[in-house]
Order: structure tokens, then sequence, then C-alpha cells
């Protein structure tokens, strides 16, 4: 952890309430773009990021700066994302999938060698990373899309780097095997 941050949570922890905003001007995008990535719906990421802030700012006191302020931020939004998955329902209704991928299903079938564009890949990338169990997506918007070494996704998720990558592996090989069904189907 920096000096500066040390010196933020110490403020905040004393009474300086205001100081906290450093901390959220700092890493509330980072938390967001990783979060939407894992969750693959803007409005949830938003409403984990915002409670992961005010848990966060609750809960300062008990954090013993053993680790980096945004890898003890980080598990506590992604122990929030789990939660609410567990609360809700699964996703059946064309609302709810436009909502959670940004766009109308789009039938294919009248074009089935057309190559796929960008946006439809970035689609099914995203389809197929909601097809994995949260760990495994975890792992792989960690390294693939936050580009972070295996050290610190096993200091964010407090998980051993030989657990890592056997996981970041497994889920790998998920994800080819969901997207390989995806452009086989098309």
């Amino acid at each position: 952890m920096s000096k500066e941050e040390a010196r933020i949570i110490e403020q905040v922890v004393n009474g300086n309430a205001a100081a906290f905003e450093a901390l959220v001007e700092s890493y509330q995008s980072r938390l967001f773009n990783s979060l939407i990535h894992s969750l693959g719906c803007p409005e949830e990421a938003e409403d984990v990021v915002q409670e992961a802030f005010v848990k966060a700012f609750s809960k300062l006191k008990t954090f013993k700066q053993n680790s980096s302020f945004y890898t003890w931020l980080y598990r506590i939004a992604i122990n929030i994302a789990i939660s609410r998955h567990r609360r809700k329902k699964p996703k059946s209704s064309l609302d709810e999938y436009r909502m959670s991928v940004g766009h109308e299903p789009v039938d294919e079938s009248n074009h089935p060698s057309k190559n796929l564009d960008l946006e439809e890949r970035a689609a099914q990338v995203q389809a197929a990373l909601e097809l994995l169990s949260e760990q495994h997506r975890a792992i792989i918007v960690l390294r693939e899309i936050d580009e972070l070494d295996y050290e610190a996704i096993s200091e964010l998720l407090d998980l051993p780097v030989g657990t890592v990558r056997s996981r970041l592996h497994r889920a790998r090989n998920q994800l080819r095997t969901y997207l390989e069904q995806v452009v086989i189907e098309k």
C-alpha cells in the first residue's frame, strides 16, 4: 500500500469522512471496469461498485492494511456480486436479455457463413463469460481483461498462485468450449 493511501485511510478512520472521496476517485472506474466484465450489466456493476464503497467506508476501521486498499475493496465487491447473484432468479425474458447484453438478440440463420464482426464477437464472449462459474469468470476477467499477473490475482482472490493457474486453465478451456458451441450454432 502506498504512503498516500495509508495517510488517506488514517484520515478517514480519524473522522475525516471527506478524505474517503480521494479513494473513490482513485478506484471507482477501475472497479467498475472489472465488474462490468464479470457481471455483464452496467447497471448491476454500478450498483455493486456503490455498495462496495459504502461497505468499505463503514468497515474501514477493520482494514488491516496488509494488502492494498484496491485488493480489499475488490474482495468486498466480488462478495457483494456473489451474494446478489445467489438471490437473483435466472434470466429468461427477452427484456432481461436485452438489458444485460445491451441489444436485441439477432437471428443470423439467414447468413450462416458470414464472418462475425467485432460487436457480435464481443457479445458472444460476454455471453460465454456469463456461462462460467463465478470463480472462473473472475479469474478470466482479472487475467485477460484487467491484465493482472498471477501473483496479483492470487492476492485479490486470496488463493495460492498454483490454484489461480489451474483455475485459469480450466476457465480458458470452458470458455473455449462455450465459444466453439456458439460458432457451431451460427
